[in-house]
């Protein structure tokens, strides 16, 4: 008895269990116009027109070839009487009848659905058949058609002198008609929540309110009779009375609680109804709970359990949200990926879509969600911009909330089902989405399957989709919210204009709620205001994108709160952070959940490292953006509360039964569940010492050194002499304890004379041991480690390593990581060449992915450690210089005189340091004397004068992901900045205000970016790995225009020669250094044979570039292709951007390029040939 006592105690404490959930509404059969159904008048007492079987359905033993659906819950074989009838009255009937769920409902007014088919798709077939064998492992049974019939959120019939019930008391059920030559068989599905009300009223009550349970189960209905005309003939009921009914999405009898299955005829002999008997199951597996004698439920770890009258609930923490299974911290941005698949008919040409991908990003603090999908065919790219309700379901979830409102998320958490239906007019078009939430991944991110089917209307390549801002009101049942629209847009193209179109949206979102906390305030209706929407097909990538701002409220919400910049999007907080409305105009920022700052700028918690984890033991900790997550350690899995980890056991449910164990402490399980169990051998993990024993034991293992070796199993070593009959040895180093067997916080070596401080563990911190006659080290004082934790990139290597059995393949990927433990930027797998970047949690960033022997430009966002002591942060020019390069490398501004066009390494010094950042992207203001830069690090643009004892002086700091080049225009005060992470091309005035974005779309890598300010044009380069280009625009964002596209793999660098008006570009894939005139005409080469670029000045017939492969800087004579000259700062790490710094403002810098005679350059030479 002793031995199934541990296994029971293995149940609460090692395994994970979950128990089989009712089926979800996702887990219905498909239904819908979009799958072949027709729909029933809606109405009291509707019948729909005949189903004609293409082959007789043996209902009992009775062939019948035809089949009837009613509003009230029940298919018959023949036409129904009138309701009064039969409604109310209780079995047998004098009609055949297949009954879900038999009770007076009423569709009027447009209240739920009722749905029907005859089909013989295979998935359909598919399904019944697997049911039945798995029911009725005997059957020989192969369908060759079914019937589906579902009752979508139909409402019981009201009196109307009676006062109208709640609007979520609808019902939603469904029955599955299957069959082939000789028999029949019916499934009736119930989803949780689906059962709302479990009765009607009789219609002639005569004032009693007596509410009649709704029948369940068969009817044969009257049977002819030579003798006595008709008999009654035999009938089979499922349920009996209320709780029977309630009990329908609770139990079944298929093994699965909500699913009932039924043997309802055969040609040659049948006496009555056989139901499946297979009882609902505990299914024991490896997935984390949180356990309670009376309910099984998972939650998150940010989330606490409530127990309630009738069960528990989940419910998350302060400072996150979501429905308790899946919590997000407070205000930090979400980003969701996914596939998408299906077929789609553009007109009448049907394009696939195989598993392309979905990523969206969205804004929290402001509601914005941008969606979108790459690999997108031209056909269909186009034609689906319309579709911006693809897009749509993530600005719902993650909607800004005005007052008394709630997003979509806190609902549904991160398992859900969208089935939307789109209607375009006036062709009648109809396209079928259905998109399905799989969970939160390992970094928090939503994973949504999207499938997309059925036709769009065609539109032409290069055609424009404006849609206009639209109100849309959501109404909220149990466990599935609801709406339906009608969308105007307009599609402007080049042969017919502006034309205007419009759609019809029906859609629902079903999700797992939780039925015992009646306290929940679920609203009746809410309207969400979208508004920016922004849709765009980009036909060179391939790429769909929709871009939304998302705000969701009450129905009638008053107008005045929009104003506050928290509800208007106005603020100037943080992506991490949450805008909180004060009274009037008033708001603050506040950082969001697990990120520390001052609202404005927020920067991550690693809470792993400051010991703000909730781990437990045996677990390690892993930082994630706003938040962390709990790994156990190998041989442990999570416990009951999904912190605490334990030594591993395996449970399974088994059918061949030796040692049954009832556990009968386990309400509300029947007594008649069995629990049975098999060891796993932990032994076979190698869990102990190289040097040790394993014995694998039932439920656990034991680790013994071998002979001659001593310690605990886990650890071994030759050392002897240490314990003899269990007792420490003289000269042994024994613990100290306190008079509460607590470890002291020293400890010493009565032989050796080391002390050393510990933990409550007893385990030695590191950086405190002291020899024999030094001063100990205060215990009671926090010391700094000497040694560092181990990263996220070195725990992920070292678990690769093992897993490849200690001996990676030249092609198995092992994470790179930088000497302080980060990842390095750039990622390869093994010896190859298939290389990409990363960030600094190791995630891939899209469009980075190349193939080829150079690897990609990838610039890591994590400072490197600050060396000591640090500098201040103040200019310190090099004095009597006229011309001076300034070079961006990491944590510092260099500063590279010239001596006519040569570098004179003897002057350069450090302009300014700047502990803690990246900076990348470097311009110069000639007219202020002022150097400008972007930090990648910070996220910010800033500037200082280059005078002694100047300070920095920070510019733009909020919306910034990863800031790159830059450029300043001397003549309009305008600087110009790339964002490689959102990809967009922005500008503002010289001090930062006037901010605006002149490019957001149709970038993937932008890098480098010039402005030429005698032109007013801009210059960018964008590096994507797939198509590479050059483009240009005016310093107003027109005329956007490709000026190179061909020929390029990754052009990093890129100048403007004066002298010839050329735009130049310095390329580390092609190690080609090329020019090229501003309408695409004259293109050469330079120097074909460059080294590793990443940017590039020019100045008197000289290139300068920062090269990656030397560290250094490289000058090129333009007339001979030569390498003149080479600087190697002392310091040896990747230089970034680079500029020239003058005195006085260069000849053409400010006005114009100013053009002269040669006989004019014979009289008068200029000062500088850049004219």
């Amino acid at each position: 008895m002793e031995r199934w006592a541990m296994l029971a105690a293995c149940v609460l404490l090692c395994c994970s269990c979950t128990m089989v959930t009712a089926i979800q509404r996702a887990d219905m059969f498909p239904y819908g116009t979009l799958n072949g159904d027709s729909v029933l008048r809606e109405g009291d007492d509707e019948t729909s027109k005949v189903l004609s079987l293409p082959r007789p359905l043996y209902f009992f033993n009775s062939p019948f070839s035809q089949l009837y659906v009613a509003t009230n819950g029940i298919i018959s074989a023949q036409d129904l009487p009138m309701e009064k009838q039969y409604v109310d009255d209780g079995f047998p009937t004098d009609f055949p009848v297949v009954a879900p769920f038999l009770a007076d409902i009423d569709t009027s007014g447009g209240r739920g659905q009722i749905y029907y088919r005859v089909t013989e798709i295979p998935s359909v077939l598919n399904r019944v058949a697997q049911e039945v064998h798995r029911g009725f492992p005997d059957a020989n049974f192969t369908p060759t058609h079914a019937v589906v019939a579902t009752w979508e959120n139909v409402p019981a019939y009201e009196e109307q002198t009676r006062p109208p019930s709640p609007p979520n008391k609808v019902n939603t059920f469904q029955a599955v008609i299957g069959y082939d030559e000789t028999d029949s068989y019916v499934l009736f599905l119930y989803p949780e929540g689906g059962l709302n009300f479990f009765g009607t009223l009789p219609k002639e009550s005569y004032n009693v309110e007596i509410e009649l349970p709704a029948r369940v189960g068969f009817s044969r209905g009257e049977i002819p009779n030579i003798l006595t005309s008709r008999n009654e003939g035999p009938y089979y009921s499922v349920t009996s009375n209320e709780q029977s009914v309630k009990n329908l999405y609770q139990f079944g009898n298929s093994g699965i609680p909500g699913l009932w299955l039924f043997h309802t005829g055969n040609r040659y002999s049948f006496d009555n109804i056989v139901p499946a008997s297979i009882k609902a199951p505990i299914v024991l597996k490896t997935t984390t709970f949180s356990f309670s004698f009376r309910f099984l439920q998972q939650c998150s770890q940010n989330a606490f359990c409530t127990d309630y009258a009738t069960g528990f609930c989940c419910h998350c923490q302060p400072g996150f949200y979501g429905n308790g299974r899946q919590c997000l911290p407070d205000g930090a941005p979400q980003r969701v990926s996914g596939k998408v698949s299906g077929t789609v008919y553009v007109g009448s040409t049907p394009v696939s879509l195989n598993n392309i991908d979905l990523h969206a990003y969205i804004v929290v603090g402001d509601g914005r969600a941008y969606t979108a999908i790459s690999e997108v065919p031209e056909p269909v790219g186009w034609a689906l911009m319309p579709v911006a309700p693809i897009g749509e379901l993530f600005g719902w979830l993650f909607a800004l909330e005005l007052q008394n409102s709630q997003a979509g998320f806190k609902l549904t958490g991160a398992e859900f089902s969208r089935h939307a239906e789109v209607v375009f007019y006036p062709g009648n078009q109809r396209l079928s989405i259905i998109q399905t939430a799989r969970g939160l991944d390992d970094h928090n991110h939503l994973t949504v399957g999207t499938v997309i089917s059925g036709s769009v209307p065609f539109l032409p390549p290069g055609a424009e989709v404006t849609m206009e801002p639209f109100k849309e009101t959501y109404q909220y049942y149990p466990s599935v919210a609801t709406s339906t629209s009608i969308r105007e847009y307009s599609v402007v193209t080049a042969d017919r204009g502006s034309e205007s179109f419009s759609f019809q949206l029906k859609q629902n979102i079903t999700y797992r709620d939780c039925p015992h906390n009646n306290q929940a305030a679920t609203p009746e209706t809410l309207q969400i205001l979208m508004e920016r929407v922004f849709v765009m097909f980009v036909k060179e990538e391939r790429i769909l994108r929709y871009a939304i701002t998302n705000k969701i409220s009450p129905v009638r919400a008053p107008g005045p709160e929009l104003h506050n910049p928290c509800y208007a999007g106005t603020h100037d907080c943080d992506t991490t952070a949450q805008c909180i409305p004060l009274e009037d105009l008033a708001f603050q920022c506040q950082c969001a959940t697990g990120y520390t700052g001052d609202g404005h700028n927020c920067y991550d918690i690693d809470e792993c490292a400051e010991g703000l984890g909730t781990c437990g033991d045996n677990s390690e900790c892993v930082n994630l953006p706003g938040s962390h997550r709990c790994h156990c350690q190998r041989g442990y899995e999570f416990g009951y509360d999904g912190r605490t980890c334990y030594f591993l056991c395996e449970c399974l449910v088994v059918l061949v039964v030796q040692f049954p164990v009832q556990l009968w402490f386990l309400t509300p399980f029947s007594p008649s569940v069995f629990f049975f169990f098999s060891d796993i051998d932990e032994c076979s993990s190698s869990p102990c010492h190289i040097n040790a024993r394993c014995i694998n034991g039932l439920g656990s293992f034991q680790c013994q050194c071998q002979l001659g070796f001593f310690g605990n199993g886990f650890y071994c070593s030759q050392q002897e002499g240490q314990y003899a009959d269990g007792y420490p040895i003289t000269g042994v180093y024994k613990p100290q304890c306190d008079a509460e067997g607590q470890y002291l916080p020293q400890q010493c070596h009565g032989s050796t004379g080391y002390c050393w401080c510990v933990d409550s563990r007893g385990e030695e911190r590191a950086g405190t041991r002291t020899p024999p006659g030094a001063a100990p080290v205060d215990c009671d004082r926090p010391v700094t480690p000497t040694e560092r934790p181990e990263s996220m990139c070195e725990r992920w290597r070292a678990s690769l390593i093992e897993h490849y059995g200690g001996k990676p393949g030249p092609q198995q990927y092992v994470p790179q990581c930088e000497p302080d433990g980060e990842f390095s930027p750039v990622q390869c797998y093994g010896e190859t060449n298939y290389c990409w970047c990363v960030d600094q949690n190791g995630r891939m960033v899209p469009g980075t992915k190349s193939d080829d022997a150079v690897k990609p430009a990838c610039i890591s966002s994590v400072p490197p450690p600050t060396v000591r002591p640090t500098s201040r942060p103040d200019v310190t020019p090099p004095i009597n210089t006229g011309i001076t390069l300034l070079y961006a490398q990491g944590q510092k501004i260099g500063a590279l005189p010239l001596n006519g066009t040569r570098l004179d390494e003897s002057r350069s010094k450090t302009l300014l340091a700047l502990h803690g950042s990246i900076v990348v992207g470097i311009a110069y203001d000639c007219k202020e004397n002022q150097v400008y830069w972007t930090d990648l690090s910070a996220r910010s643009i800033n500037r200082a004068s280059m005078v002694s004892g100047a300070e920095p002086e920070v510019l733009i700091n909020t919306n910034l992901v990863s800031p790159e080049g830059l450029a300043v225009d001397v003549k309009r005060r305008l600087m110009f900045w790339v964002d490689s992470t959102p990809d967009v091309i922005e500008r503002a005035n010289l001090d930062g205000s006037g901010r605006r974005t002149l490019f957001d779309t149709d970038l993937v890598n932008p890098r480098a970016i010039i402005v030429v300010s005698s032109t007013g044009t801009l210059y960018w380069t964008d590096w994507n790995r797939e198509a590479p280009k050059i483009e240009s625009s005016s310093v107003d964002g027109q005329n956007r225009q490709v000026i190179v596209s061909d020929g390029i793999g990754l052009p990093n660098a890129l100048t403007y020669d004066s002298a010839t008006e050329q735009i130049c570009w310095a390329d580390a894939g092609t190690k080609r250094l090329e020019c090229i005139s501003s309408d695409g005409s004259g293109r050469r080469v330079i120097h074909a044979n460059l080294n590793y670029p990443f940017s590039m000045v020019y100045y008197r017939n000289h290139f300068y570039y920062t090269d990656w492969r030397r560290d250094g800087v490289i000058a090129v004579n333009k007339h001979r292709s030569l390498f003149t000259d080479e600087y190697l700062p002392e310091q040896r790490s990747h230089l970034y951007g680079i500029t020239v710094a003058t005195t006085h403002c260069l000849p053409g810098e400010i006005y114009c390029v100013i053009r002269v005679r040669l006989s004019s350059l014979k009289e008068h030479p200029p000062i500088h040939p850049f004219s």
